[in-house]
């Protein structure tokens, strides 16, 4: 039978020469590595498969965020969604929502294009991107 772990339990355990792991319970687990970094970890199944997700480091994520992290998992897994696939695409569409607006996409677009041509053209073409486009733009993301 797993006890649940305490603070006092964690600071105890020193590391090995290889990663061991302790239990909280639930799947909760901190891996402990040789190097003496200690990680928190909830193992779980989805789709017949083992899967173990990241909930942080020791000491940033303490043992009460990361239950609450691995709840918060859990109630997503309850309803059938994986946790952590679930977790990517909210980081893929943050990232999306932040790097490329159209404006981030038309300086990409510029970065590229303008090799192959004067720096006369490419600095007009950068210009009225900057007074006809951008403003354009900008009205639209919000």
């Amino acid at each position: 039978m797993n006890m649940a772990l305490t603070d006092i339990a964690i600071k105890s355990r020193k590391p090995r020469e290889s990663a061991y792991k302790l239990s909280d319970g639930r799947g909760l687990q901190l891996h402990t590595l040789p190097q003496g970094s200690r990680l928190r970890r909830w193992t779980y199944r989805h789709e017949g498969k083992r899967k173990l997700m990241a909930l942080g480091v020791y000491l940033v994520v303490s043992l009460a965020q990361a239950r609450d992290k691995a709840d918060l998992a859990r109630k997503l897994l309850a309803t059938g969604v994986d946790p952590m696939a679930a977790r990517k695409s909210d980081t893929i569409a943050r990232r999306l929502a932040v790097e490329d607006t159209l404006a981030t996409l038309a300086k990409k677009w510029w970065q590229s294009w303008k090799s192959a041509l004067s720096n006369c053209h490419t600095a007009r073409v950068r210009r009225r991107l900057e007074a006809d486009m951008f403003p354009a733009i900008e009205k639209v993301d919000r």
